[in-house]
C-alpha cells in the first residue's frame, strides 16, 4: 500500500466548542465552506460515528462528489472522516486543541492510500507536487472559512 499525507494547522480566535460546532454542522456546511456547493446527509442523527454524507466541492477545476463517513468522534477534540474513490482510500483527521478560553488550534491531516502501484496514477495526481499544494490550499481555505464564520462568536 502506498500513501501520501498533507497536514494543515490554523489558530482560530474562538472557543473549542464553537469551532467544533461549525466543523461538524453538516446542514450548515455549504454556507460556511466556500469550496463546498452541496451536502446531502445520508445517515446518522447529528454528528458521530456512522454519520454519512455526500459532499460536492470544486477540486482541480471541476465539481466532484464524494461519499464520506465518520469513523471516530471524540467531541470536542477529534474526529476522523473516511472516503473511497477511484481505488483510493481517504482519511481526514481533525484535531481541535483549546488554548485558553477563546483560541483553538485546528489541525487537519489528510491521507490518501492506494492499495497498489496500479492506483498510483490517481494518488500522484491528488497528492504529487502540484496536487499536494492544491489539497493543502483547499484545506487552508476551509479553515479560513470556518474562522471567518466563528471568530467573535461565543459558545
Amino acid at each position: 500500500m502506498t500513501s501520501k499525507t498533507v497536514v494543515v494547522e490554523r489558530r482560530i480566535a474562538a472557543d473549542q466548542g464553537t469551532v467544533w460546532a461549525a466543523l461538524t454542522d453538516l446542514q450548515g456546511m455549504e454556507h460556511v465552506l466556500t469550496g463546498v456547493s452541496k451536502i446531502e446527509v445520508l445517515s446518522g442523527d447529528g454528528f458521530g460515528v456512522g454519520t454519512r454524507w455526500r459532499e460536492t466541492r470544486r477540486m482541480f477545476g471541476r465539481d466532484a462528489t464524494e461519499e464520506m463517513w465518520v469513523t471516530a468522534c471524540d467531541p470536542p477534540e477529534r474526529y476522523v472522516v473516511e472516503a473511497e474513490s477511484h481505488g483510493t482510500h481517504y482519511l481526514s483527521e481533525w484535531v481541535l486543541r483549546a488554548h485558553g478560553p477563546v483560541t483553538t488550534t485546528v489541525g487537519m491531516t489528510f491521507t490518501a492510500q492506494a492499495p497498489s502501484r496500479g492506483a498510483m496514477g490517481v494518488l500522484a495526481k491528488i497528492l504529487g507536487g502540484l496536487g499536494a499544494r492544491a489539497v493543502s490550499k483547499a484545506i487552508a481555505k476551509d479553515l479560513d472559512d470556518v474562522a471567518a464564520a466563528v471568530e467573535g462568536r461565543t459558545g
